[in-house]
């Protein structure tokens, strides 16, 4: 996909279509939202297969069908701990100052865990450690958002307005 500007991970947004016809034809379609641009590439096969070939390919995509998505939840449980890690990570970076030094050791010792295990292939494990961290992140979000509210004026507090009159000269 060409022309897109660089940007922080996490910014571009870009839907892809993937769209097979019924001769075969692969058409992939790119879309970023953020400049509506479109770019797509159209493959197709230089030769036809038979109707026992693909009824074969047929048979062995179902026989494979659970090992694929055992191997989806996995990629995706993958995907999801290392986003995870990404934004703790920066969460510290940009507001370790406002979180106690109790908290700040439980967050990175919860990130050392999961990062020992997310290159794994124990799902269950990859999981647990994901929900053990993101709930240690809610508690932090909660003292960030607790020290947000005290450094807050009160209401009534500030520059006072006066009332007065007006005169024209």
């Amino acid at each position: 996909f060409d022309g897109i500007p660089p940007v922080p991970r996490g910014i571009p947004q870009i839907e892809v279509t993937f769209d097979v016809d019924a001769n075969g034809i692969l058409t992939a379609t790119a879309k970023d939202k953020a400049t509506s641009k479109t770019q797509s590439i159209r493959i197709e096969g230089s030769i036809g297969l038979s109707k026992e070939e693909v009824e074969k390919m047929k048979r062995e995509a179902e026989l494979h069908a659970k090992e694929d998505k055992k191997k989806q939840e996995l990629i995706e449980a993958k995907n999801l701990a290392d986003n995870l890690i990404y934004t703790t990570e920066r969460t510290l970076r940009e507001a370790g100052d406002k979180v106690s030094s109790d908290s700040k050791k439980e967050i990175e010792e919860k990130i050392d865990a999961l990062k020992k295990v997310k290159d794994s292939d124990n799902i269950e494990e990859i999981k647990s450690k994901t929900s053990e961290l993101s709930q240690a992140m809610q508690k932090v979000g909660a003292e960030l958002y607790k020290a947000a509210q005290e450094k807050k004026p009160e209401e009534g507090e500030g520059p006072k307005a006066e009332e007065g009159e007006y005169k024209e000269k």
